[in-house]
Protein backbone atom coordinates (compact mmCIF):
# COMPACT_ATOMS: atom_id res chain seq x y z
CA UNK A 1 0.00 0.00 0.00
CA UNK A 2 2.97 2.33 -0.31
CA UNK A 3 3.94 4.66 2.48
CA UNK A 4 2.41 7.41 4.57
CA UNK A 5 4.53 10.35 5.61
CA UNK A 6 3.74 12.32 8.74
CA UNK A 7 4.14 16.10 8.73
CA UNK A 8 7.42 16.86 6.90
CA UNK A 9 8.29 19.47 9.53
CA UNK A 10 8.65 16.70 12.12
CA UNK A 11 11.15 13.85 12.18
CA UNK A 12 8.60 11.01 12.19
CA UNK A 13 9.81 8.19 9.92
CA UNK A 14 7.80 6.94 6.97
CA UNK A 15 5.55 4.04 7.83
CA UNK A 16 4.97 1.13 5.46
CA UNK A 17 1.39 -0.10 5.26
CA UNK A 18 1.22 -3.86 4.74
CA UNK A 19 -2.44 -4.67 5.18
CA UNK A 20 -5.71 -2.77 5.06
CA UNK A 21 -6.41 -3.52 8.72
CA UNK A 22 -2.87 -2.60 9.67
CA UNK A 23 -3.10 0.53 7.59
CA UNK A 24 -6.14 1.73 9.48
CA UNK A 25 -4.37 1.09 12.77
CA UNK A 26 -1.16 2.84 11.72
CA UNK A 27 -2.91 5.83 10.19
CA UNK A 28 -5.22 6.24 13.17
CA UNK A 29 -2.28 5.99 15.56
CA UNK A 30 -0.31 8.66 13.73
CA UNK A 31 -3.37 10.88 13.46
CA UNK A 32 -4.36 10.66 17.12
CA UNK A 33 -0.84 11.12 18.47
CA UNK A 34 0.34 13.81 16.07
CA UNK A 35 -1.12 17.30 16.71
CA UNK A 36 0.02 18.44 13.27
CA UNK A 37 -1.59 17.42 9.97
CA UNK A 38 -0.77 14.49 7.77
CA UNK A 39 0.32 15.85 4.42
CA UNK A 40 0.07 14.61 0.84
CA UNK A 41 -1.79 11.37 1.36
CA UNK A 42 -2.24 9.19 -1.71
CA UNK A 43 -5.60 7.83 -2.80
CA UNK A 44 -5.11 4.57 -0.85
CA UNK A 45 -4.58 6.43 2.40
CA UNK A 46 -7.65 8.58 1.79
CA UNK A 47 -9.81 5.53 1.19
CA UNK A 48 -8.76 4.33 4.64
CA UNK A 49 -8.87 7.55 6.62
CA UNK A 50 -11.71 10.05 6.88
CA UNK A 51 -10.58 13.65 6.62
CA UNK A 52 -10.49 15.71 9.76
CA UNK A 53 -9.74 19.39 10.32
CA UNK A 54 -7.31 20.91 12.80
CA UNK A 55 -7.01 24.50 13.98
CA UNK A 56 -4.11 26.52 12.64
CA UNK A 57 -3.62 27.77 16.21
CA UNK A 58 -3.11 24.14 17.37
CA UNK A 59 -5.24 24.52 20.53
CA UNK A 60 -8.82 23.52 19.70
CA UNK A 61 -9.56 19.81 19.14
CA UNK A 62 -9.78 18.35 15.66
CA UNK A 63 -13.17 18.44 13.96
CA UNK A 64 -15.01 16.50 11.28
CA UNK A 65 -16.11 18.34 8.12
CA UNK A 66 -19.61 18.62 9.54
CA UNK A 67 -18.35 20.00 12.84
CA UNK A 68 -16.04 22.46 11.07
CA UNK A 69 -18.83 23.74 8.81
CA UNK A 70 -21.27 24.18 11.67
CA UNK A 71 -18.68 25.92 13.87
CA UNK A 72 -17.21 28.12 11.12
CA UNK A 73 -14.00 28.69 13.06
CA UNK A 74 -12.32 26.85 15.96
CA UNK A 75 -12.80 28.19 19.49
CA UNK A 76 -9.13 29.24 19.60
CA UNK A 77 -9.83 31.64 16.67
CA UNK A 78 -7.55 29.82 14.26
CA UNK A 79 -8.79 28.50 10.92
CA UNK A 80 -9.74 24.93 10.11
CA UNK A 81 -7.30 23.15 7.81
CA UNK A 82 -7.59 19.60 6.43
CA UNK A 83 -5.57 16.89 8.14
CA UNK A 84 -4.16 15.79 4.80
CA UNK A 85 -3.70 17.06 1.26
CA UNK A 86 -5.03 14.50 -1.23
CA UNK A 87 -3.23 13.67 -4.46
CA UNK A 88 -5.36 13.65 -7.62
CA UNK A 89 -5.37 10.47 -9.67
CA UNK A 90 -3.30 10.86 -12.82
CA UNK A 91 -6.20 9.90 -15.06
CA UNK A 92 -8.35 12.63 -13.47
CA UNK A 93 -5.86 15.34 -14.39
CA UNK A 94 -5.21 13.91 -17.85
CA UNK A 95 -8.93 13.61 -18.67
CA UNK A 96 -10.25 16.93 -17.38
CA UNK A 97 -11.39 17.87 -20.87
CA UNK A 98 -13.71 14.85 -21.01
CA UNK A 99 -15.43 15.52 -17.66
CA UNK A 100 -18.31 17.88 -17.03
CA UNK A 101 -17.94 20.50 -14.33
CA UNK A 102 -20.10 18.65 -11.81
CA UNK A 103 -17.89 15.55 -12.13
CA UNK A 104 -14.75 17.65 -11.69
CA UNK A 105 -16.19 19.36 -8.62
CA UNK A 106 -17.25 16.07 -7.06
CA UNK A 107 -13.87 14.45 -7.65
CA UNK A 108 -12.01 17.41 -6.12
CA UNK A 109 -14.19 17.88 -3.04
CA UNK A 110 -14.92 14.22 -2.24
CA UNK A 111 -11.77 13.53 -0.15
CA UNK A 112 -12.59 16.51 2.07
CA UNK A 113 -16.21 15.50 2.68
CA UNK A 114 -16.11 11.69 2.48
CA UNK A 115 -18.18 9.99 5.18
CA UNK A 116 -20.08 13.18 6.09
CA UNK A 117 -22.45 13.49 3.12
CA UNK A 118 -23.61 10.49 1.01
CA UNK A 119 -22.01 10.43 -2.45
CA UNK A 120 -25.29 10.86 -4.32
CA UNK A 121 -26.22 13.87 -2.19
CA UNK A 122 -22.73 15.35 -2.54
CA UNK A 123 -22.91 14.99 -6.32
CA UNK A 124 -26.27 16.77 -6.33
CA UNK A 125 -24.79 19.59 -4.25
CA UNK A 126 -21.85 19.88 -6.65
CA UNK A 127 -24.14 19.89 -9.69
CA UNK A 128 -26.25 22.72 -8.29
CA UNK A 129 -23.17 24.64 -7.19
CA UNK A 130 -21.54 24.84 -10.63
CA UNK A 131 -24.56 24.92 -12.96
CA UNK A 132 -23.41 28.02 -14.83
CA UNK A 133 -20.57 28.82 -17.23
CA UNK A 134 -16.88 29.39 -16.45
CA UNK A 135 -15.46 30.43 -19.85
CA UNK A 136 -11.75 30.87 -20.51
CA UNK A 137 -11.30 33.87 -22.82
CA UNK A 138 -8.15 34.63 -24.81
CA UNK A 139 -7.07 38.27 -24.47
CA UNK A 140 -3.58 38.10 -26.00
CA UNK A 141 -1.26 35.37 -27.24
CA UNK A 142 0.02 34.92 -23.69
CA UNK A 143 -2.81 36.03 -21.40
CA UNK A 144 -6.18 34.36 -20.88
CA UNK A 145 -8.96 35.33 -18.47
CA UNK A 146 -11.15 32.87 -16.57
CA UNK A 147 -14.54 34.54 -16.12
CA UNK A 148 -16.00 33.67 -12.73
CA UNK A 149 -18.92 36.10 -12.85
CA UNK A 150 -21.67 34.14 -14.60
CA UNK A 151 -23.43 33.03 -11.41
CA UNK A 152 -26.51 34.56 -9.73
CA UNK A 153 -24.68 37.52 -8.12
CA UNK A 154 -22.08 37.94 -10.89
CA UNK A 155 -19.07 37.14 -8.69
CA UNK A 156 -16.76 34.22 -7.98
CA UNK A 157 -18.15 33.97 -4.44
CA UNK A 158 -21.29 32.32 -5.85
CA UNK A 159 -19.53 28.95 -5.99
CA UNK A 160 -18.49 28.79 -2.34
CA UNK A 161 -21.73 30.32 -1.08
CA UNK A 162 -23.91 27.87 -3.04
CA UNK A 163 -21.84 24.88 -1.92
CA UNK A 164 -21.84 25.92 1.72
CA UNK A 165 -25.56 26.74 1.86
CA UNK A 166 -26.42 23.30 0.53
CA UNK A 167 -24.03 21.53 2.91
CA UNK A 168 -25.41 23.52 5.82
CA UNK A 169 -28.99 22.72 4.83
CA UNK A 170 -28.10 19.01 4.80
CA UNK A 171 -26.35 19.17 8.18
CA UNK A 172 -29.06 21.10 10.06
CA UNK A 173 -32.13 19.30 8.69
CA UNK A 174 -32.56 17.27 11.86
CA UNK A 175 -31.49 19.94 14.36
CA UNK A 176 -34.02 21.75 16.53
CA UNK A 177 -32.06 24.95 17.26
CA UNK A 178 -31.84 27.84 14.83
CA UNK A 179 -28.69 28.35 12.74
CA UNK A 180 -27.28 31.87 12.51
CA UNK A 181 -24.79 32.62 9.73
CA UNK A 182 -22.61 35.68 10.39
CA UNK A 183 -20.58 37.04 7.49
CA UNK A 184 -18.28 40.02 7.00
CA UNK A 185 -17.97 41.29 3.44
CA UNK A 186 -15.83 43.75 1.52
CA UNK A 187 -18.13 43.52 -1.48
CA UNK A 188 -19.05 40.25 -3.17
CA UNK A 189 -19.13 37.66 -0.37
CA UNK A 190 -22.18 39.13 1.35
CA UNK A 191 -24.25 39.32 -1.83
CA UNK A 192 -23.46 35.73 -2.77
CA UNK A 193 -24.18 34.47 0.75
CA UNK A 194 -27.42 36.46 1.01
CA UNK A 195 -28.67 35.11 -2.31
CA UNK A 196 -27.70 31.52 -1.45
CA UNK A 197 -29.27 31.48 2.03
CA UNK A 198 -32.27 33.76 1.42
CA UNK A 199 -35.53 32.03 2.28
CA UNK A 200 -33.98 29.00 4.01
CA UNK A 201 -36.15 28.06 7.00
CA UNK A 202 -34.50 28.03 10.44
CA UNK A 203 -31.45 29.90 9.11
CA UNK A 204 -30.80 33.58 9.90
CA UNK A 205 -28.10 35.50 8.06
CA UNK A 206 -26.32 38.55 9.53
CA UNK A 207 -24.18 40.52 7.06
CA UNK A 208 -21.69 43.22 8.05
CA UNK A 209 -20.06 45.52 5.50
CA UNK A 210 -18.12 48.79 5.83
CA UNK A 211 -20.52 51.67 5.25
CA UNK A 212 -19.59 53.44 2.03
CA UNK A 213 -16.95 50.80 1.30
CA UNK A 214 -18.69 48.85 -1.49
CA UNK A 215 -19.97 49.74 -4.94
CA UNK A 216 -23.56 50.81 -5.57
CA UNK A 217 -24.50 47.47 -7.15
CA UNK A 218 -22.82 45.51 -4.36
CA UNK A 219 -24.69 47.61 -1.81
CA UNK A 220 -28.02 46.87 -3.49
CA UNK A 221 -27.24 43.14 -3.56
CA UNK A 222 -26.53 43.32 0.17
CA UNK A 223 -29.46 45.44 1.27
CA UNK A 224 -32.54 44.51 -0.78
CA UNK A 225 -33.41 40.97 0.28
CA UNK A 226 -34.83 41.25 3.79
CA UNK A 227 -36.62 38.23 5.22
CA UNK A 228 -34.10 36.03 6.99
CA UNK A 229 -31.23 38.30 5.85
CA UNK A 230 -30.24 41.19 8.15
CA UNK A 231 -27.74 43.66 6.71
CA UNK A 232 -25.60 45.90 8.92
CA UNK A 233 -23.61 48.87 7.61
CA UNK A 234 -20.67 49.20 9.98
CA UNK A 235 -18.99 52.52 10.71
CA UNK A 236 -15.54 51.05 10.22
CA UNK A 237 -13.39 48.99 7.84
CA UNK A 238 -13.72 45.46 6.51
CA UNK A 239 -11.08 44.39 9.03
CA UNK A 240 -13.38 45.71 11.77
CA UNK A 241 -16.27 43.70 10.29
CA UNK A 242 -14.12 40.59 10.20
CA UNK A 243 -12.93 41.08 13.79
CA UNK A 244 -16.50 41.44 15.07
CA UNK A 245 -17.55 38.31 13.17
CA UNK A 246 -14.74 36.26 14.71
CA UNK A 247 -15.61 37.57 18.18
CA UNK A 248 -19.23 36.51 17.70
CA UNK A 249 -18.24 33.03 16.57
CA UNK A 250 -16.14 32.60 19.71
CA UNK A 251 -18.92 33.86 22.01
CA UNK A 252 -19.90 30.91 24.23
CA UNK A 253 -23.08 32.67 25.37
CA UNK A 254 -24.39 32.99 21.80
CA UNK A 255 -23.24 29.48 20.87
CA UNK A 256 -25.18 28.03 23.81
CA UNK A 257 -28.46 29.33 22.40
CA UNK A 258 -28.03 28.71 18.66
CA UNK A 259 -25.72 27.18 16.12
CA UNK A 260 -23.55 30.13 15.09
CA UNK A 261 -21.34 29.79 12.00
CA UNK A 262 -19.61 31.91 9.40
CA UNK A 263 -20.02 32.06 5.64
CA UNK A 264 -16.72 33.84 5.08
CA UNK A 265 -13.89 31.86 3.55
CA UNK A 266 -12.76 31.05 7.09
CA UNK A 267 -15.46 28.35 6.84
CA UNK A 268 -14.01 25.32 5.03
CA UNK A 269 -17.24 24.78 3.07
CA UNK A 270 -16.83 28.27 1.61
CA UNK A 271 -13.10 27.97 1.07
CA UNK A 272 -12.51 24.48 -0.37
CA UNK A 273 -14.84 24.73 -3.43
CA UNK A 274 -12.73 27.56 -4.80
CA UNK A 275 -10.32 24.86 -5.99
CA UNK A 276 -12.82 24.12 -8.76
CA UNK A 277 -11.96 27.30 -10.69
CA UNK A 278 -8.45 26.15 -11.47
CA UNK A 279 -9.56 22.78 -12.83
CA UNK A 280 -12.27 24.48 -14.93
CA UNK A 281 -9.55 26.69 -16.43
CA UNK A 282 -7.22 23.78 -17.20
CA UNK A 283 -10.11 21.87 -18.76
CA UNK A 284 -10.10 24.56 -21.47
CA UNK A 285 -6.31 25.05 -21.62
CA UNK A 286 -4.15 23.74 -24.47
CA UNK A 287 -0.66 24.89 -23.50
CA UNK A 288 2.08 24.24 -20.97
CA UNK A 289 1.11 24.61 -17.27
CA UNK A 290 0.05 28.24 -16.81
CA UNK A 291 0.98 30.94 -14.34
CA UNK A 292 -2.17 31.83 -12.37
CA UNK A 293 -2.67 35.45 -11.33
CA UNK A 294 -5.23 35.79 -8.55
CA UNK A 295 -6.76 39.02 -7.22
CA UNK A 296 -5.92 38.71 -3.53
CA UNK A 297 -7.41 40.42 -0.49
CA UNK A 298 -8.33 37.86 2.15
CA UNK A 299 -6.30 35.19 0.25
CA UNK A 300 -8.96 32.46 0.23
CA UNK A 301 -9.01 32.13 -3.55
CA UNK A 302 -5.22 32.00 -3.80
CA UNK A 303 -4.98 29.47 -0.95
CA UNK A 304 -7.55 27.24 -2.67
CA UNK A 305 -5.62 27.38 -5.93
CA UNK A 306 -2.40 26.49 -4.16
CA UNK A 307 -4.14 23.60 -2.42
CA UNK A 308 -5.26 22.28 -5.83
CA UNK A 309 -1.70 22.73 -7.07
CA UNK A 310 -0.32 20.79 -4.08
CA UNK A 311 -2.80 18.02 -4.94
CA UNK A 312 -1.36 17.72 -8.43
CA UNK A 313 -3.19 20.21 -10.65
CA UNK A 314 -0.62 21.49 -13.20
CA UNK A 315 0.48 25.08 -12.57
CA UNK A 316 3.70 26.97 -13.22
CA UNK A 317 3.01 29.10 -10.16
CA UNK A 318 0.65 31.52 -8.45
CA UNK A 319 0.79 35.30 -8.25
CA UNK A 320 -1.01 36.99 -5.36
CA UNK A 321 -2.07 40.19 -7.13
CA UNK A 322 -2.70 42.76 -4.38
CA UNK A 323 -3.68 46.42 -4.38
CA UNK A 324 -2.21 49.02 -2.00
CA UNK A 325 -3.10 46.71 0.90
CA UNK A 326 0.26 45.02 0.58
CA UNK A 327 0.89 43.15 3.83
CA UNK A 328 1.86 39.94 1.99
CA UNK A 329 4.09 41.52 -0.71
CA UNK A 330 5.89 43.40 2.09
CA UNK A 331 6.26 40.21 4.09
CA UNK A 332 7.76 38.30 1.19
CA UNK A 333 10.17 41.18 0.60
CA UNK A 334 11.18 41.94 4.19
CA UNK A 335 10.38 38.81 6.17
CA UNK A 336 8.22 40.85 8.55
CA UNK A 337 4.48 40.20 8.72
CA UNK A 338 2.92 43.51 9.71
CA UNK A 339 -0.87 43.80 9.29
CA UNK A 340 -2.12 47.37 8.95
CA UNK A 341 -5.45 49.15 8.76
CA UNK A 342 -6.92 48.66 5.30
CA UNK A 343 -6.67 51.41 2.68
CA UNK A 344 -9.62 52.20 0.35
CA UNK A 345 -8.82 51.46 -3.31
CA UNK A 346 -10.53 50.99 -6.67
CA UNK A 347 -10.48 47.23 -6.07
CA UNK A 348 -12.51 47.49 -2.87
CA UNK A 349 -13.14 43.77 -2.33
CA UNK A 350 -9.38 43.40 -1.79
CA UNK A 351 -9.14 46.17 0.81
CA UNK A 352 -7.96 43.86 3.59
CA UNK A 353 -5.15 44.79 5.94
CA UNK A 354 -5.03 41.48 7.85
CA UNK A 355 -5.85 38.60 5.47
CA UNK A 356 -7.32 35.67 7.40
CA UNK A 357 -6.42 32.98 4.90
CA UNK A 358 -2.70 33.74 4.88
CA UNK A 359 -2.27 31.11 7.61
CA UNK A 360 -3.70 28.53 5.20
CA UNK A 361 -1.15 29.52 2.57
CA UNK A 362 1.57 28.96 5.18
CA UNK A 363 0.14 25.52 6.00
CA UNK A 364 0.19 24.51 2.33
CA UNK A 365 3.78 25.70 2.02
CA UNK A 366 4.85 24.04 5.26
CA UNK A 367 5.94 27.52 6.37
CA UNK A 368 8.67 27.38 3.71
CA UNK A 369 7.77 30.74 2.14
CA UNK A 370 11.40 31.69 1.62
CA UNK A 371 12.25 28.48 -0.25
CA UNK A 372 13.53 28.86 -3.79
CA UNK A 373 10.89 26.28 -4.76
CA UNK A 374 8.01 28.34 -3.34
CA UNK A 375 5.22 28.27 -5.98
CA UNK A 376 3.85 31.72 -5.13
CA UNK A 377 4.87 35.34 -5.37
CA UNK A 378 3.03 38.55 -4.49
CA UNK A 379 2.98 42.05 -5.94
CA UNK A 380 1.20 45.30 -5.13
CA UNK A 381 -0.49 47.27 -7.92
CA UNK A 382 -1.45 50.92 -7.41
CA UNK A 383 -4.81 52.45 -8.31
CA UNK A 384 -3.07 54.47 -11.01
CA UNK A 385 -1.62 51.33 -12.59
CA UNK A 386 -5.01 49.60 -12.22
CA UNK A 387 -6.80 52.35 -14.16
CA UNK A 388 -4.04 52.48 -16.80
CA UNK A 389 -4.37 48.72 -17.28
CA UNK A 390 -8.15 48.86 -17.63
CA UNK A 391 -7.86 51.52 -20.34
CA UNK A 392 -5.02 49.78 -22.17
CA UNK A 393 -6.75 46.39 -22.27
CA UNK A 394 -10.02 47.97 -23.40
CA UNK A 395 -8.31 49.99 -26.15
CA UNK A 396 -6.28 47.01 -27.40
CA UNK A 397 -8.79 44.18 -27.09
CA UNK A 398 -12.22 45.72 -26.46
CA UNK A 399 -12.43 43.74 -23.19
CA UNK A 400 -13.69 45.45 -20.03
CA UNK A 401 -11.83 44.36 -16.92
CA UNK A 402 -13.18 45.18 -13.50
CA UNK A 403 -10.63 46.78 -11.10
CA UNK A 404 -9.83 43.46 -9.38
CA UNK A 405 -9.23 41.70 -12.68
CA UNK A 406 -7.10 44.64 -13.81
CA UNK A 407 -4.83 44.20 -10.77
CA UNK A 408 -4.38 40.53 -11.70
CA UNK A 409 -3.80 41.37 -15.38
CA UNK A 410 -1.11 43.93 -14.58
CA UNK A 411 0.68 41.57 -12.20
CA UNK A 412 0.58 38.75 -14.76
CA UNK A 413 1.58 40.90 -17.72
CA UNK A 414 4.59 42.28 -15.85
CA UNK A 415 5.68 38.76 -14.88
CA UNK A 416 5.32 37.31 -18.38
CA UNK A 417 7.18 40.21 -19.96
CA UNK A 418 10.10 39.47 -17.66
CA UNK A 419 10.06 35.67 -17.88
CA UNK A 420 7.98 34.66 -20.91
CA UNK A 421 5.37 31.94 -20.99
CA UNK A 422 1.58 32.06 -20.73
CA UNK A 423 -0.83 32.64 -17.91
CA UNK A 424 -4.42 32.86 -16.71
CA UNK A 425 -5.90 35.64 -14.62
CA UNK A 426 -9.05 35.10 -12.59
CA UNK A 427 -11.71 37.71 -13.31
CA UNK A 428 -13.68 37.59 -10.11
CA UNK A 429 -16.64 39.94 -10.74
CA UNK A 430 -18.63 41.42 -13.60
CA UNK A 431 -17.39 44.93 -14.54
CA UNK A 432 -20.96 46.29 -14.38
CA UNK A 433 -20.84 45.88 -10.59
CA UNK A 434 -18.36 48.75 -10.24
CA UNK A 435 -19.11 52.42 -10.75
CA UNK A 436 -15.45 53.16 -11.48
CA UNK A 437 -15.41 51.09 -14.69
CA UNK A 438 -17.53 53.58 -16.65
CA UNK A 439 -15.56 56.52 -15.22
CA UNK A 440 -12.23 55.00 -16.24
CA UNK A 441 -13.20 53.56 -19.62
CA UNK A 442 -15.61 56.30 -20.66
CA UNK A 443 -18.05 53.54 -21.57
CA UNK A 444 -20.58 51.86 -19.32
CA UNK A 445 -20.57 48.03 -19.41
CA UNK A 446 -23.87 46.43 -20.39
CA UNK A 447 -25.89 45.59 -17.29
CA UNK A 448 -27.15 42.01 -16.97
CA UNK A 449 -30.88 41.72 -16.07
CA UNK A 450 -30.18 40.71 -12.47
CA UNK A 451 -28.38 44.04 -11.94
CA UNK A 452 -31.07 46.14 -13.61
CA UNK A 453 -33.73 44.60 -11.36
CA UNK A 454 -31.94 45.74 -8.19
CA UNK A 455 -32.46 49.46 -8.74
CA UNK A 456 -36.22 49.31 -8.19
CA UNK A 457 -36.02 47.49 -4.86
CA UNK A 458 -36.31 48.92 -1.35
CA UNK A 459 -33.11 49.10 0.71
CA UNK A 460 -33.33 47.21 4.01
CA UNK A 461 -30.36 47.78 6.31
CA UNK A 462 -29.27 49.47 9.53
CA UNK A 463 -26.12 51.41 10.42
CA UNK A 464 -24.20 50.42 13.56
CA UNK A 465 -21.05 51.57 15.34
CA UNK A 466 -17.97 49.40 15.59
CA UNK A 467 -19.25 47.91 18.84
CA UNK A 468 -19.51 44.20 19.60
CA UNK A 469 -22.21 44.63 22.25
CA UNK A 470 -24.56 46.08 19.61
CA UNK A 471 -23.84 43.24 17.19
CA UNK A 472 -24.41 40.68 19.95
CA UNK A 473 -27.79 42.21 20.76
CA UNK A 474 -28.83 41.98 17.10
CA UNK A 475 -27.71 38.36 16.81
CA UNK A 476 -29.47 37.46 20.07
CA UNK A 477 -32.70 39.00 18.78
CA UNK A 478 -32.65 36.58 15.82
CA UNK A 479 -32.28 33.45 17.94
Amino acid sequence: YGSLSANPRQSNPHTTLETVAGARTVISSIYVNNPLPLYYLDSVAFRLLQMHYFSTNRISPNASFREAVLAGQPADKGLYFPSGIPKFRRDFVENLRDLDNAEIAFEMIHPFVKGEIPDDELFRICSETVNFDFPLVKLTDSIYVLELFHGPTLAFKDVGARFMSRCLKYFVQDRSEKTVVVVATSGDTGGAVAASFHGLSDVEVIILFPKGGVSKVQELQLTTLGGNVTTLELLGTFDDCQALTKTALADADLQSNANLTSANSINPARWLPQQFYYAFALKQWQHEPPMFSVPSGNFGNLAAGMLAGASGLPARGFIAACNANDVVPRYLSSGRYEPRSSIPTLSNAMDVGAPSNWVRVLEILGNQVESTNCPMSAVSISDRATAETMRAVYDETGYSLDPHGAVAYRALNDRLRAEGGRGILLETAHPAKFDSVADILGSKPAQPPNIKDLFGKERLSMTIDNNYAKLKDIIASKI
